[in-house]
């Protein structure tokens, strides 16, 4: 996301992030108890121990006698106690930066978008660009991308640009079109393409690597800025319950922000970080991942490639044509020889790596990279397939090759069902959103949001996830249910198996003796509930390292 503020609130939003004192041995009592054991299980107990560096020391079953020497104990009051939610897939500072420019995600027509932008555009006077996010020509039954012109009519005296929904493409009026030198003699880039009419002139839209022809002019923000914003996506992560997050295509003023919470005290949520390039991820890591930093809370793992773009904007690698749109197929961002390249690069110095692949022809690349690749570079790879969204039908059964991990966001799921219908026809939908099939090949899922994409809501995710519904509770039966999984897979997937896929498995994920004791206090049990219940559960308290942050 193009990312511009200013600090006016900087020092409010940094100071929200609050965490209260550790203390020697504690004694968490009186709560119903749910982790996901080693061989996946389900395990249920009444207390929890942990010492003062925030560790589990002891987990105590219905019967058991309280250890000695306790310095202090907690009443839980009969609250149910879960592990801390990790999501698998975010881009932290994208989180923080949507939250404090101009949010369209909720916007239901093109005309109420143009009226919120020329509304933030009139309070906010002194903003040299109009910045902001979340826009979906498909949500608003347009049946088009929109045009410059039409943000012209609201804002003609300053640079609009919009992020879409999906990350993957960007909508600009003339002005910014102008001051990035845009013109009908632009040509495409690799890897992107610029939407234009009859005449060949640009409409305003940028798809993909395109975006950058017009990103690349708006202003940088200040460490004070993003400061600002990553106090707000923390804040956002820790109501939502979410203790730990991969952070997908982190740059390397990304980490910085990072580390400068982290050496003020205020990095709270457990950040497992994957660089945009293999040139910012030699430049931050050098030779090897970096050590877990902060007790715990910091590592760089690897690197995210793209492979491909997304199914709204039509940049998903499709191996057929777009049954709406035949003229296309996707746009592939890397070439199968790029594709080799970076992943090797990343595996000769054991960094992991994160592949972003929705449309059945990326992931068959990706599936037939990470065979070839294997043959070199054997060991504990943990290859990761970013989103999996549409998959050949026939190459479903290799996620259970190699170790790979499907790292998927159910929230994806119900948003895109129509779109996906369009974009594919019946038969071409096998392999859509197939979680149930992945793990009966023997692959391993960890389930995130895509925040801010999707809103980080893991119990949410865990509702759509046993249920392929909405949160209206649409379709009736849900959408393709034979891909549904169990309460338990699901939980699985958003606290032991997430940690698992970012090489954090033994530091946290799960309430087990030796891991952080990082937990929830909620008022209901997700695995007895439904999935309408299942999305109400009141979060009352955040734990990470033995330390209540929320």
């Amino acid at each position: 996301m193009t990312r511009y503020l200013y600090a006016a609130a900087a020092t409010a939003l940094i100071a929200c992030t609050i965490s209260f004192p550790a203390a020697a041995d504690t004694l968490v009592h009186n709560v119903d108890g749910i982790t996901v054991g080693e061989d996946g299980d389900i395990e249920r107990f009444d207390a929890l121990v942990f010492d003062d560096e925030g560790r589990i020391t002891q987990v105590l079953e219905r019967g058991e006698d309280r250890p000695d020497g306790l310095d202090y104990a907690i009443d839980g009051k009969g609250q149910v106690m879960l592990p801390g939610m990790i999501d698998a897939h975010v881009h932290v500072m994208d989180i923080g930066f949507a939250a404090l420019t101009l949010d369209l995600s909720d916007t239901q027509s093109l005309e109420e978008a143009l009226e919120r932008i020329a509304q933030f555009a009139q309070d906010n006077p002194g903003r040299p660009w109009i910045l902001g996010r979340g826009w979906n020509q498909e949500t608003w039954g347009l049946g088009r991308f929109p045009t410059a012109a039409e943000l012209d009519a609201v804002v003609p005296d300053r640079p609009v640009w919009l992020e879409r929904a999906d990350n993957h493409a960007n909508w600009g009026n003339s002005l910014a079109l102008e001051q990035a030198g845009i013109t009908a003699d632009t040509p495409d880039p690799e890897g992107g393409r610029i939407i234009r009419d009859a005449n060949g002139d640009p409409t305003g839209v940028f798809v993909d690597n395109a975006s950058a022809l017009v990103g690349d002019f708006v202003p940088e923000p200040r460490p004070e800025d993003r400061d600002a914003a990553f106090a707000k996506a923390q804040e956002r992560l820790l109501d939502y319950g979410v203790t730990a997050v991969a952070d997908m295509g982190t740059t390397i003023a990304d980490w910085h922000t990072f580390r400068r919470a982290g050496d003020k005290g205020r990095l709270t949520v457990r950040i497992m970080a994957y660089a945009d390039s293999p040139e910012t991820l030699e430049t931050i890591a050098g030779p090897s991942p970096t050590p877990w930093l902060y007790e715990d809370r910091l590592r760089f793992n690897g690197v995210k490639l793209y492979l491909d773009g997304a199914l709204g904007s039509r940049g998903a690698t499709l191996k057929e044509p777009y049954a709406d749109a035949p003229d296309t197929t996707g746009l592939a961002l890397l070439t199968p020889a790029q594709l080799r390249n970076r992943m090797s690069r990343a595996a000769m110095s054991g960094f992991q790596t994160a592949i972003h692949a929705i449309g059945d022809a990326a992931n068959a690349e990706v599936l037939n990279a990470v065979e070839e690749l294997s043959e070199s570079y054997s060991g504990d790879r943990r290859w990761r397939v970013e989103h999996a969204q549409i998959v050949d039908v026939a190459d479903l059964p290799r996620f259970g090759d190699h170790g790979i991990i499907a790292s998927m966001q159910p929230l994806h799921q119900t948003s895109d069902r129509s779109m996906a219908e369009a974009r594919l026809e019946e038969d071409r939908l096998g392999g859509a959103y197939a979680w149930r099939s992945i793990l009966e090949a023997g692959g391993r899922l960890a389930f995130g949001s895509d925040a801010p994409v999707e809103p980080a809501d893991p119990f949410a995710g865990i509702a759509v996830a046993i249920s392929r519904t909405d949160a209206e509770g649409e379709p009736f039966g849900g959408w393709r249910p034979q891909e549904t999984v169990s309460r338990e897979q699901a939980l699985d997937a958003f606290t032991a198996a997430a940690a698992y896929a970012g090489f954090a498995d033994g530091r946290f994920g799960r309430l087990v003796p030796g891991e952080r004791a990082d937990f929830l206090l909620v008022d209901r049990d997700p695995l007895l509930a439904s999935p309408q219940d299942i999305r109400a559960t009141d979060i009352g308290q955040v734990w990470i390292g033995g330390r209540r942050v929320r």
